[in-house]
């Protein structure tokens, strides 16, 4: 096994700790996405980037029977991904659903303090840096990662032909035409690096949105029960397998994904200047998607942000991505006295705190709304983010 030399370090100690998964996780730092790199492959050299979305479009809106002419490498993805495993339970995803919709809030802001930062401090983040996915591209980057996560966790939103489901295959084609460019760019160093959005980072950023998130929203005050947790995991498991995570990597429950963040965490390389960049273009990028877009109110909310990250991830952490010096007063204390609030008002005035939790659902979906009444499936067509085609 070839070890890219950025990772040396991290390898080492991740083999202490978990030597198996140590080892598969860098074995596929090396490794794409077959399926998906031969659609854009295919789609590069027979279509125009004007016919990319109405190709993608018509394929997934009839996954069932793609249309005549459709690619057969983009016909060959769809039907993989549209296969059902016999491990996937409808009934364990609707626990996930019920769960979701009464913690959105919290989800929201674990998500955004928490695990988007802690994986664009990762060698994730070199990839979006190097296309200059961040501030005013990093808005619309943030809105599409809330969007996915909403559709994914709406009643029966991963089945074939679900928002949801749609949703992960675009961000699979996404991430494959992006390792393209990328590759085909001077700015990656394979040798250092690896492949990029190769599959380890495909699992890393799947138990990060996943079981770490969970740990998050725990910390907050989500009254997530160890079944919903599951169920969390269950739902984000098929997700993976969508997204394009090879099945012998794949984590299976909430302690698998657990292991699958923190042994990739320990591989990748410490944080650089790009995951700097990225994780803080992330905290500054969150008020505006939240609507705050008054400069000294979005400075304000971005100072708030700040500290609640740094006491998900841990000053040691915040600290190397250069955030600003903890306060003195903690928020998450004040943030789970809030949210057991919340927890009491459903149990002691449930139709009250149902249309409580419905407010902070319609809150979450206007953060992710990105316009219009169907995502684009245009594909990104230049390195540089403003110089390609809107996505």
């Amino acid at each position: 096994m070839t070890i890219p030399s950025g990772y040396v370090d991290g390898f080492e100690a991740a083999r202490k700790a978990d030597p198996e998964l140590a080892e598969a996780y860098i074995h596929h730092t090396a490794v794409g996405d077959p399926a998906a790199d031969a659609v854009v492959e295919e789609l590069a050299a027979t279509a125009s980037p004007e016919q990319v979305h109405d190709i993608i479009r018509a394929t997934l809106n009839n996954w069932d029977d793609p249309p005549a002419g459709t690619p057969e490498s983009l016909r060959n993805l769809v039907a993989t991904s549209a296969a059902v495993p016999d491990w996937y339970d409808p009934a364990v995803a609707m626990r996930a659903t019920r769960a979701f919709m009464r913690n959105s809030d919290m989800l929201l802001g674990g998500l955004v303090a928490g695990a988007i930062v802690e994986g664009f401090s990762t060698l994730i983040g070199k990839s979006f840096r190097i296309r200059s996915r961040i501030m005013t591209n990093g808005v619309r980057r943030l809105k599409q990662n809330l969007l996915q996560l909403f559709e994914q966790y709406m009643p029966g939103g991963m089945a074939p032909g679900a928002d949801g489901w749609r949703l992960t295959v675009r961000i699979r084609l996404v991430h494959a035409q992006s390792r393209m460019l990328i590759k085909a760019s001077d700015e990656w160093d394979e040798a250092a690096y690896g492949t990029p959005l190769s599959a380890a980072h495909m699992l890393l950023g799947a138990a990060t949105f996943s079981a770490r998130l969970m740990q998050h929203v725990t910390r907050l005050g989500g009254d997530f029960n160890d079944e919903e947790r599951e169920a969390f995991v269950h739902v984000w498991r098929l997700a993976a397998r969508v997204i394009g995570v090879p099945e012998e990597i794949l984590f299976h429950d909430f302690a698998s994904a657990v292991r699958a963040f923190r042994t990739g965490v320990r591989c990748e390389p410490q944080p650089d200047e790009d995951a700097i960049i990225m994780a803080n273009s992330i905290i500054n990028s969150a008020p505006i998607v939240l609507g705050f877009r008054e400069p000294k109110v979005r400075r304000a909310k971005a100072k708030y942000l700040y500290q609640v990250s740094r006491e998900l991830i841990g000053d040691e952490q915040a600290d190397k991505l250069r955030f600003p010096p903890a306060r003195p007063i903690k928020e998450l204390p004040f943030l789970r006295l809030k949210n057991f609030g919340e927890q009491m008002l459903r149990r002691f005035a449930p139709r009250l705190g149902k249309r409580r939790a419905m407010g902070r659902l319609r809150q979450m979906l206007a953060a992710s709304d990105l316009g219009g009444y169907e995502p684009s499936y245009s594909l990104p067509s230049s390195l540089l983010d403003e110089q390609s085609r809107a996505w």
